[in-house]
């Protein structure tokens, strides 16, 4: 996978071989619970922690049939350990989730990888009413109810978007940082920002897969860069920062852009050739749909449509951090870590969240009063609307 990301060596072997020792033994004798663990993001994390033995590994998450194929991965990679190991079909905001948590809740370290992540969430006020519940006030609810049972450390998954954000997806992960750094006054948190995770479900590169399944087109953007980790980076990270992080500390991976950023159009048609395929290149969506597969395979040609992109929410360029954020960049050899302070406006903060729960009590709102509540707390929020989404295009 690296080689189609652009990369020759794993992100974080030194690291990981540097602190092994330790992180080993701090999960071999720690409790541990997951919260949307089954995701992409989810699954690796998972999977880092089962893999050290930790004393007990409860995972939550909404997806039924993910935890299952979790399941079944983690017994056919790693087997069994001699601790608690199980999982729950549970949605976060559910009563019945609040009754799992009444009845256990003891544990060391909650990590939260729920989230609604896809900038097309924004592409109506019912879904992303769903995204803010997700990532902010579900995150807030079950920080809370770690303090309440005595948890050592919070760890919940952020995003490079919410960097300078310019679509509601990055600005509903910054103002949820927000929402955390006030609960760091009452339990030890940490964060983690990423690059896109290759491959993940419902990502582009994992479309990639399903298109040449379904002997479909592929379509990627040209004019866009990205950074790339693989899952199990992207879990080395979460795990890395959830353990050795210092209370509001965010990691970050150390990607050059010299020598990591790589569109998706490049991405494509590296994926191709692993497979044997050479891009045809189309003129529109029309020629796209209509290429003749049968035709096409004595020369081993697919059909390829790389554009430019022009929807909602879509960042020129990536980045980590803001130019006002204090780094420390010597800790680790390819990890970064923003250090912050206990600051937060705690009035600003307290109206977002009554004003979100109005709306929702009388089950009415509009996209632009969100958007709204969003400039109140990020006022330089670069939001960017083209009156195009991801779902008007192929």
């Amino acid at each position: 996978m690296l080689h189609l990301i652009g990369r020759k060596n794993p992100l974080l072997k030194e690291d990981i071989e540097q602190n092994e020792a330790q992180l080993s033994a701090i999960v071999s004798q720690s409790k541990f619970l997951v919260l949307g663990g089954a995701g992409s993001i989810g699954q690796a994390v998972s999977k880092e922690i089962f893999k050290r033995n930790p004393q007990k590994l409860h995972i939550v998450d909404i997806s039924e049939n993910n935890i299952v194929e979790l399941v079944r991965d983690i017994r056919s990679s790693f087997g069994y350990i001699e601790g608690d190991f199980k999982t729950f079909a549970l949605d976060i905001g559910s009563d019945e989730y609040d009754a799992f948590w009444k009845q256990d809740g003891q544990f060391d370290y909650v990590l939260n990888l729920s989230a609604l992540k896809h900038v097309r969430s924004e592409k109506d006020p019912f879904t992303l009413m769903r995204m803010i519940k997700t990532n902010i006030l579900n995150t807030d609810k079950t920080m809370a109810q770690s303090i309440e049972k005595g948890v050592k450390k919070y760890f919940c998954v952020s995003t490079d978007k919410a960097a300078n954000p310019v679509n509601m997806m990055g600005a509903s992960k910054r103002i949820m940082e927000m929402f955390v750094t006030r609960r760091s006054k009452n339990i030890a948190v940490s964060m983690a920002r990423f690059a896109n995770v290759a491959f993940s479900d419902g990502s582009l590169l994992h479309g990639f897969n399903q298109r040449i399944e379904k002997k479909q087109p592929i379509v990627a953007p040209n004019d866009i860069k990205r950074y790339f980790v693989t899952p199990q980076e992207s879990g080395e990270l979460c795990l890395m920062s959830c353990i050795f992080g210092e209370n509001r500390d965010i990691f970050f991976p150390k990607l050059s852009e010299d020598l990591h950023l790589i569109t998706f159009a490049e991405i494509a048609e590296k994926y191709l050739l692993q497979k044997g395929l050479h891009p045809h290149l189309c003129r529109d969506e029309d020629e796209a749909r209509t290429f003749n597969f049968q035709l096409s395979t004595s020369d081993s040609k697919w059909p390829c449509l790389f554009t430019k992109s022009d929807t909602t929410g879509e960042k020129d360029f990536e980045e980590f951090y803001t130019s006002t954020e204090v780094l420390d960049m010597k800790r680790f050899e390819n990890l970064g870590i923003i250090k912050n302070e206990l600051a937060y406006d705690d009035d600003k903060l307290n109206q977002f969240e009554q004003q979100i729960e109005k709306l929702l009590k009388n089950k009415d709102w509009t996209k632009s009063q969100i958007l709204d509540l969003f400039f109140d707390l990020i006022p330089d929020f670069g939001h960017k609307e083209t009156g195009k989404y991801l779902d008007d295009k192929m």
